[in-house]
C-alpha cells in the first residue's frame, strides 16, 4: 500500500490464527473465524481471509467488520463456494477505515494487489491510454500516454484501445498541427521536418509559426477533445472566408483541408454521442455461467471506443456484485466519468458513487437511462455485450476442443491448463537469447512470457543445445526452489521445444538432472521441406516421431504457438541486438558517467585506443582526473 494508505488506515494481525494442513476443514477454519470475531469492533474496515501458509484467500469490506464476519460462522446460509472459503481459512487480518467508502477503495485496491482465489476479479487490468497534452513548453506536445501522470499537462482518456488514440492522435495533427516529436528532437531542428510538408504539423521548431499562433491552435485542440467541435467547425468556416475575401488562397485551402478533415471525422463515429457529455456506459451479460461486461467510453460527446471484459471467479456470484466488484476495480487506477450509465440498479450504487466520487475529487453519479439518446447508447451496450459473450463461448468450446485434442496427442491424462513454449535465438553467438511463452485454455498468459540472457554457463552460445540446456535449468531449478508443492499453477502441463531431436534431448536431460519425470516434454521441427508445406515433425520422449494431417485443427493450434515463441524470442533478440550496437566498452567500467565516457572518447578516438592508452596518457585527457584515469588504466590492466 501506498504512504498515504498507511497514514488513512489502521491494519492489524488477527490476535488468533489455526495454524492446520492444507486439506479443507470446515470446522477448522469456523474455529478460526470465531477467535477472530471475539477480537473484532463494530467499525467499517476490511478483512483479509488467509489458508494455512498465510495466502489471501478473500478480501471484503463491511461497514461493521464484527457483523459481516459473523456470518461467515453461519455455513448452512453460505453458497458452496464460501463454504469451501470457510474451509480453508486459518486465519484473517483486519484493516479498519473511518467510513464504509473507504473500504471499497481499498477493497478494490487489496484485491488486485493479491489477486485472490474467492473474489471476482478484473482479468483485463492492463494500463489504458491516454491523450496528453503537455503544458511544460512553449509549444506544446500532444502525445499518447500510459502509466502514472506525472508529466505536467492536460490528460484526455481514457481510451479503450491504442487504435482509438493513434486514430485521434492523426485527427489533431491533420486538424490543429500540432508537433509530436520529443523535446530533443525540437531543439536540434534547422529545417522541417516531413510531418510539415505532409500537413501534420506548423514547424514551430524552426519558426514557421510563433507562439501566439501556435497557443491559439494548442486552444483548438483543447475545446475539439473537451468535445466543442462544433465550435471549432464553426470558427474554421469563418477563418476560411476571411482568407478567401483577403484571396489569401494558398492559406484558404488550408483551412478547407482542416475543415474537410474534421468533417470526416464527426462521420466517422462508430457511436453517435452527441450531447451526452462525459460519460462511460456499462451492460452485463450473463450465458452458460459466464459473464461479460461490455463499456463505452464517451467524452465530450465523442466515442473514444469500447472494450469487452470477461471477470474471473464469477461462478455462483449474484450478477449485481460482480458488477459491483468489477467496477470498483476497473476505477482503481482509470479516472471515472461524471456520469456513470449501468443497465442495473446495484445495490451499494450509492456507496460506490460516493468512494468513487472521494477518490476523483468530484461528485460521480450512477444512473440507469431510460429513454432518449442515453438509453439509446445503453441498449447498443447491450448488443454488444451479448454478442461479445457469444464469440466468447464459441472461442472457448473451439479452445476446450483442441485442448482435448492435444491432451490425446501426446497422451496427457487431462486437457492442459499450461503450456509452456521454448526457443532460442542468437546470430553467431552473439546477443544469444532464450524465450518462453505460456498459453492456456484463455489463449495466451502474455504477463507470464520470460526471457532469458545466455550466459555460457551450459556450453558456448552459438551450442543451440547447450543454450537449450541452460535456459531449462535456470527455469525449473527455481521453479522446484519457489514451488516444490507444484500446486500455484505455474508448473507446465505441456512443454514444447522449437527444435529436433537434439533440443528435446538437451531438455531431457536437464530435468533428469533435477530429478523432474512427469513434465511432458515434446520438440517441434521443421519438416523435410523446412516447414514449408506445413509437415512439421514431432519429436516424443519415447522415441516416436510423427506428422498430422496438413488440414488437422490441433496442427493449426500448435504451429500457432510454435509461431508466437519465434515472434518473441526474434523480437527480444533485436531488441538486444538494436542496444549492443549502442554500447561502448567504456560502459563496463565502473565509476565512468556518460560525461567521462564522452571525454575519453572525444579525446582518444575510440574505446580500442582508451583500452591500449597509458596512465600517462589517460591523466593527459581532458575532464579526467588522475584517479579517474587510474580506475580507467587498472580496469583495463588487472594483471
Amino acid at each position: 500500500m501506498s504512504e498515504k494508505t498507511v497514514d488513512r488506515f489502521n491494519e492489524e494481525k488477527s490476535t488468533f490464527s489455526i495454524r492446520g494442513a492444507d486439506t479443507p476443514d470446515l470446522a477448522t477454519g469456523v474455529a478460526a473465524i470465531r477467535n477472530v470475531l471475539a477480537t473484532l469492533p463494530l467499525r467499517a474496515g476490511v478483512y483479509r481471509m488467509q489458508d494455512a501458509r498465510g495466502d489471501v484467500l478473500y478480501v471484503g469490506k463491511a461497514r461493521a467488520l464484527k457483523n459481516r464476519v459473523a456470518n461467515y460462522t453461519q455455513v448452512d446460509r453460505l453458497p458452496k463456494r464460501l463454504q469451501r472459503m470457510v474451509s480453508l481459512t486459518r486465519s484473517m487480518t483486519i484493516v479498519t477505515t473511518n467510513n464504509e467508502a473507504e473500504a471499497l477503495l481499498l477493497e478494490a485496491q487489496l484485491i488486485k494487489h493479491y489477486r485472490p482465489a474467492y473474489n471476482v476479479l478484473l482479468r483485463d487490468d492492463k494500463s489504458f491510454p491516454f491523450i496528453l497534452l503537455r503544458s511544460d513548453h512553449d509549444f506544446p506536445r500532444v502525445q499518447k500516454h500510459r502509466g502514472a501522470r506525472r508529466a505536467v499537462g492536460n490528460y484526455y482518456g481514457p481510451f479503450a484501445s491504442a487504435g482509438s488514440v493513434n486514430n485521434t492522435l492523426n485527427a489533431l495533427q491533420k486538424l490543429f498541427l500540432l508537433r509530436s516529436c520529443t523535446d530533443s528532437f525540437f531543439k536540434t531542428r534547422d529545417r522541417p521536418c516531413l510531418l510539415y510538408q505532409i500537413k501534420r504539423c506548423s514547424a514551430p521548431c524552426v519558426g514557421r509559426i510563433d507562439a501566439a499562433g501556435y497557443a491559439e491552435l494548442v486552444a483548438d485542440a483543447k475545446s475539439f477533445l473537451g468535445g466543442k467541435s462544433t465550435q471549432v467547425q464553426a470558427k474554421l468556416g469563418a477563418q476560411m472566408q476571411a482568407a478567401a475575401e483577403a484571396m489569401d488562397f494558398e492559406l484558404a485551402a488550408v483551412l478547407r483541408d482542416r475543415l474537410k478533415a474534421l468533417t470526416f471525422i464527426q462521420g466517422t463515429q462508430a457511436i453517435n454521442a452527441e450531447g451526452v457529455g462525459d460519460a462511460d456506459i456499462f451492460a452485463l451479460a450473463c450465458k452458460d455461467g459466464v459473464i461479460g461486461i461490455q463499456a463505452f467510453f464517451i467524452r465530450g460527446g465523442q466515442n473514444w471506443g469500447h472494450r469487452s471484459f470477461f471477470p474471473a471467479h464469477t461462478t455462483d456470484v449474484p450478477e449485481d456484485e460482480v458488477m459491483t466488484s468489477f467496477l470498483t476495480q476497473f476505477y482503481e487506477e482509470v479516472p471515472p466519468a461524471k456520469s456513470i450509465l449501468l443497465d442495473r440498479d446495484l445495490a451499494e450504487g450509492a456507496l460506490l458513487s460516493e468512494a468513487l466520487g472521494e477518490r476523483a475529487g468530484y461528485k460521480v453519479s450512477l444512473s440507469v437511462p431510460q429513454r432518449g439518446d442515453r438509453r439509446r447508447l445503453m441498449d447498443q451496450a447491450k448488443r454488444n455485450a451479448v454478442e461479445a459473450l457469444e464469440r466468447r463461448l464459441a472461442e472457448s468450446t473451439t479452445q476446450a476442443r483442441l485442448l482435448r485434442e492435444v491432451a490425446e496427442l501426446f497422451d496427457l491424462p487431462e486437457p492442459p491448463d499450461r503450456i509452456e513454449i521454448y526457443d532460442n535465438s542468437h546470430i553467431q553467438g552473439s546477443n544469444a537469447l532464450g524465450a518462453m511463452v505460456v498459453a492456456g485454455p484463455e489463449g495466451f498468459r502474455k504477463g507470464q512470457y520470460r526471457k532469458f540472457n545466455i550466459k555460457g554457463n551450459e556450453a558456448q552460445t552459438n551450442d543451440d543445445f547447450g543454450m537449450m540446456r541452460e535456459v531449462f535449468r535456470r527455469r525449473f531449478a527455481r521453479q522446484l526452489e519457489e514451488a516444490p508443492d507444484r500446486d500455484d499453477g505455474t508448473w507446465p502441463d505441456l512443454v514444447l521445444i522449437d527444435g529436433g531431436r537434439g533440443q528435446l534431448n538437451a531438455a531431457k536431460a536437464v530435468l533428469e538432472d533435477l530429478g523432474i519425470e512427469d513434465v511432458c516434454l515434446v520438440g517441434v521441427a521443421k519438416g523435410p521441406h523446412h516447414g514449408r508445406d506445413g509437415r512439421e515433425v514431432f519429436h516424443m520422449m519415447d522415441g516416436r516421431e510423427f506428422q498430422l494431417p496438413v488440414n488437422a485443427p490441433v496442427l493449426f493450434y500448435l504451429q500457432r504457438l510454435r509461431d508466437e515463441v519465434h515472434r518473441f524470442v526474434i523480437g527480444a533478440h533485436r531488441e538486444k541486438r538494436a542496444k549492443a550496437m549502442g554500447a561502448s566498452p567504456l560502459d563496463e567500467v565502473p565509476g565512468i558517467g556518460p560525461a567521462r565516457k564522452k571525454a575519453l572518447l572525444m579525446h582518444f578516438g575510440t574505446g580500442r585506443a582508451v583500452r591500449n592508452a597509458s596512465l600517462e596518457d589517460l591523466k593527459r585527457a581532458p575532464g579526467v582526473s588522475a584517479g579517474v584515469a587510474q580506475q580507467v588504466y587498472d580496469f583495463y590492466h588487472a594483471r
